[in-house]
Protein backbone atom coordinates (compact mmCIF):
# COMPACT_ATOMS: atom_id res chain seq x y z
CA UNK A 1 0.00 0.00 0.00
CA UNK A 2 1.15 3.53 -0.76
CA UNK A 3 0.19 6.35 1.57
CA UNK A 4 -0.07 10.05 0.79
CA UNK A 5 -0.59 12.53 3.61
CA UNK A 6 -1.91 16.01 2.95
CA UNK A 7 -3.72 18.89 4.57
CA UNK A 8 -0.93 20.46 6.57
CA UNK A 9 -0.35 24.18 6.68
CA UNK A 10 0.09 27.24 8.84
CA UNK A 11 -2.59 27.99 11.40
CA UNK A 12 -2.90 30.23 14.43
CA UNK A 13 -3.11 28.79 17.90
CA UNK A 14 -6.67 27.74 18.65
CA UNK A 15 -7.36 26.97 15.03
CA UNK A 16 -8.15 23.72 13.27
CA UNK A 17 -6.78 21.60 10.47
CA UNK A 18 -7.82 18.29 8.98
CA UNK A 19 -5.11 15.99 7.71
CA UNK A 20 -5.89 13.36 5.14
CA UNK A 21 -4.10 10.13 4.32
CA UNK A 22 -4.93 8.62 0.95
CA UNK A 23 -4.15 4.95 0.40
CA UNK A 24 -3.53 3.33 -2.95
CA UNK A 25 -2.45 -0.05 -4.14
CA UNK A 26 -4.62 -1.91 -1.68
CA UNK A 27 -7.83 -1.10 0.12
CA UNK A 28 -7.24 0.80 3.32
CA UNK A 29 -9.84 -1.35 5.06
CA UNK A 30 -7.18 -4.06 5.28
CA UNK A 31 -5.01 -1.94 7.55
CA UNK A 32 -4.85 -0.56 11.00
CA UNK A 33 -3.77 3.06 10.64
CA UNK A 34 -1.83 5.51 12.70
CA UNK A 35 -0.74 9.12 12.75
CA UNK A 36 2.64 10.12 14.10
CA UNK A 37 4.51 13.41 14.25
CA UNK A 38 8.05 14.66 14.50
CA UNK A 39 8.95 18.09 15.73
CA UNK A 40 12.34 19.66 14.96
CA UNK A 41 15.04 18.16 17.12
CA UNK A 42 12.69 15.60 18.62
CA UNK A 43 11.95 11.95 18.05
CA UNK A 44 8.91 10.89 16.13
CA UNK A 45 5.97 10.30 18.44
CA UNK A 46 2.58 8.66 18.39
CA UNK A 47 -0.49 10.82 17.86
CA UNK A 48 -3.49 8.58 17.13
CA UNK A 49 -4.43 5.19 15.74
CA UNK A 50 -7.56 3.50 14.43
CA UNK A 51 -8.40 -0.14 13.85
CA UNK A 52 -9.49 -1.54 10.50
CA UNK A 53 -13.15 -1.31 11.38
CA UNK A 54 -12.80 2.02 13.11
CA UNK A 55 -14.22 0.63 16.34
CA UNK A 56 -10.95 0.99 18.27
CA UNK A 57 -9.07 4.26 18.53
CA UNK A 58 -6.15 5.37 20.64
CA UNK A 59 -4.71 8.79 21.29
CA UNK A 60 -1.64 10.28 22.84
CA UNK A 61 -2.47 12.04 26.09
CA UNK A 62 -1.26 15.31 24.61
CA UNK A 63 -3.98 15.32 21.95
CA UNK A 64 -6.91 13.64 23.70
CA UNK A 65 -10.03 15.75 23.47
CA UNK A 66 -8.57 17.89 20.70
CA UNK A 67 -7.77 15.48 17.86
CA UNK A 68 -10.03 12.90 16.27
CA UNK A 69 -8.92 10.10 13.98
CA UNK A 70 -11.44 8.64 11.55
CA UNK A 71 -11.55 6.60 8.40
CA UNK A 72 -13.70 6.22 5.32
CA UNK A 73 -12.92 2.81 3.94
CA UNK A 74 -15.15 3.36 0.93
CA UNK A 75 -12.96 6.30 -0.09
CA UNK A 76 -9.70 4.67 0.99
CA UNK A 77 -9.03 7.60 3.30
CA UNK A 78 -8.00 8.19 6.89
CA UNK A 79 -8.32 11.57 8.57
CA UNK A 80 -6.98 13.43 11.55
CA UNK A 81 -9.16 16.32 12.66
CA UNK A 82 -7.09 18.65 14.78
CA UNK A 83 -8.86 21.29 16.86
CA UNK A 84 -7.64 23.77 19.47
CA UNK A 85 -4.19 23.61 17.99
CA UNK A 86 -1.24 24.69 20.09
CA UNK A 87 2.25 25.80 19.06
CA UNK A 88 3.59 22.56 20.50
CA UNK A 89 1.59 20.67 17.87
CA UNK A 90 3.97 22.04 15.25
CA UNK A 91 5.57 19.06 13.52
CA UNK A 92 5.72 16.99 10.41
CA UNK A 93 2.80 14.56 10.54
CA UNK A 94 3.01 11.07 9.05
CA UNK A 95 0.41 8.41 8.43
CA UNK A 96 1.29 4.76 8.75
CA UNK A 97 -0.38 1.41 8.08
CA UNK A 98 -0.06 -2.19 9.08
CA UNK A 99 -2.14 -5.31 8.49
CA UNK A 100 -2.33 -5.71 12.26
CA UNK A 101 -3.61 -3.00 14.57
CA UNK A 102 -0.45 -1.59 16.12
CA UNK A 103 -1.76 1.32 18.12
CA UNK A 104 1.10 3.44 19.40
CA UNK A 105 3.88 0.97 18.50
CA UNK A 106 5.39 2.89 15.63
CA UNK A 107 8.22 0.44 15.08
CA UNK A 108 5.62 -2.20 14.19
CA UNK A 109 4.10 -0.29 11.27
CA UNK A 110 5.23 -1.58 7.89
CA UNK A 111 4.06 1.24 5.64
CA UNK A 112 4.64 4.96 5.91
CA UNK A 113 3.66 7.96 3.88
CA UNK A 114 5.64 11.11 3.37
CA UNK A 115 4.98 13.77 5.94
CA UNK A 116 2.88 16.89 5.84
CA UNK A 117 4.01 19.96 7.74
CA UNK A 118 1.78 21.51 10.38
CA UNK A 119 2.86 24.83 11.83
CA UNK A 120 0.93 26.49 14.64
CA UNK A 121 1.77 30.11 15.35
CA UNK A 122 1.25 31.69 18.75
Amino acid sequence: VQLQASGGGLVQAGGSLRLSCAASGRTVSSYGMGWFRQAPGKEREFVAAISRSGVTTDYADSVKGRFTISRDNAKNMVYLQMNSLKPEDTAVYYCAADLVYRGSYQNKYDYWGQGTQVTVSS
